[in-house]
Formats: C-alpha cells, sequence, structure tokens
C-alpha cells in the first residue's frame, strides 16, 4: 500500500483500479476523484490501471471506493 507525503504537505497515494481501458475512463475516474475534498491533483492510467491521487491530507478507502464505483469501475484497493 503506497501512501507517501511530501516536504510540501500533500499526500500522494496510488490505487489499483480495475476495468479501466481507454482515456474516456481514465477521464471518468479522475473527474470522479477529483470532485472529493482535498483532492488536488488525479493521474489516471488505464494500460496499468493505477490511480494516483495527490491531496491535502489522508483519503478514507470507502470515499475513493465510492468515487471510483460512481465512475463505473471497481477499487481494487491501493498499488
Amino acid at each position: 500500500m503506497t501512501a507517501q507525503t511530501d516536504t510540501t504537505g500533500s499526500v500522494t497515494t496510488v490505487y489499483k483500479v480495475s476495468g479501466m481501458s481507454c482515456g474516456h475512463c481514465e477521464g471518468a475516474v479522475s473527474g470522479e476523484l477529483s470532485q472529493l475534498s482535498g483532492v488536488s491533483s488525479v493521474t489516471a492510467v488505464a494500460s496499468t490501471g493505477e490511480v494516483t491521487v495527490v491531496s491535502t491530507a489522508p483519503l478514507d478507502d470507502e470515499t475513493v471506493r465510492a468515487a471510483v464505483d460512481e465512475a463505473g469501475f471497481e477499487l481494487a484497493g491501493r498499488a
């Protein structure tokens, strides 16, 4: 499980999301996660199934799971 705090006080967490296969999928997941409180950056990569989220504080896994579900995909856990 990966969660890392950098010197600016932001937290970077990498999640595994199953079902993404294209840029549209990446955009759907990124869009939902970007709406979460404290999230400053989201990068989704369909080819690896990894989604990198930068936030001001650690995110609740269930909140992330709900956002990914809303986008139509499944959170497999943290990378």
